[in-house]
């Protein structure tokens, strides 16, 4: 009788786990709700600044940064690829969406850096305005999170390449993957702001 008592508890435990979420993903949204409340003092901030002083004048084209949301954005796609890959065990579809993933995001951190470039050169910088302070100050902080992102990536690639996950145990792509997904979605507002806002009160 204990024998079948011991058998019925290890089953509902069973049931617990493959139901319920584990300590590590809850962990991971903490950790990126806290993420998306620093973003939001940021852009709460930008928004307080550019209002009062009414300087909303950015000297670029719209072209290549909506080019730049293109690759961001759709580097979505790969991840959500390789996270499904393993899901079922493929190892190969892991690897090719996480470096598909790594490649888009650092184009587009090229990018990015290309864009600056070009604003420094036309003397659009940290100091010339208060315009330019909390520009850069809002895609600077977003091209951080890119490039931690990246690195995890990265690092997920190298131990995928290991053969250090298997269906059962992938929690590292998965974390990968929930903070790519907010980095992306977290850009959507950043753009709308810096880009498309001043066009609309322009």
């Amino acid at each position: 009788m204990s024998v079948t008592h011991g058998e019925q508890v290890r089953g509902f435990e069973e049931h617990e786990q493959g139901v319920g979420r584990s300590m590590g993903w809850w962990g991971m949204i903490f950790f990126i709700a806290s993420e998306a409340l620093i973003f939001a003092n940021f852009i709460a901030a930008y928004l307080y600044l550019e209002i009062r002083n009414g300087s909303w004048q950015l000297p670029t084209e719209l072209t290549y940064p909506l080019i730049n949301t293109v690759i961001l954005l759709g580097s979505s796609i790969p991840i959500r690829f390789a996270g499904a890959g393993i899901l079922k065990g493929n190892q190969r579809n892991l690897k090719l969406g996480l470096s598909l993933t790594i490649l888009m995001g650092a184009a587009f951190l090229g990018g990015q850096l290309y864009e600056y470039t070009g604003l420094f050169g036309q003397h659009f910088t940290p100091q010339a305005t208060i315009f330019g302070s909390s520009f850069f100050m809002l895609t600077g902080f977003h091209g951080l999170h890119v490039t931690v992102g990246l690195l995890f990536l990265i690092i997920v690639l190298l131990r995928s390449l290991r053969g250090d996950f298997t269906a059962k145990q992938h929690f590292a792509v998965q974390a990968g993957e929930m903070y790519w997904h907010f980095v992306d979605g977290v850009w959507v507002f950043v753009f709308s702001l810096v880009y498309l806002l001043p066009l609309i009160r322009g």
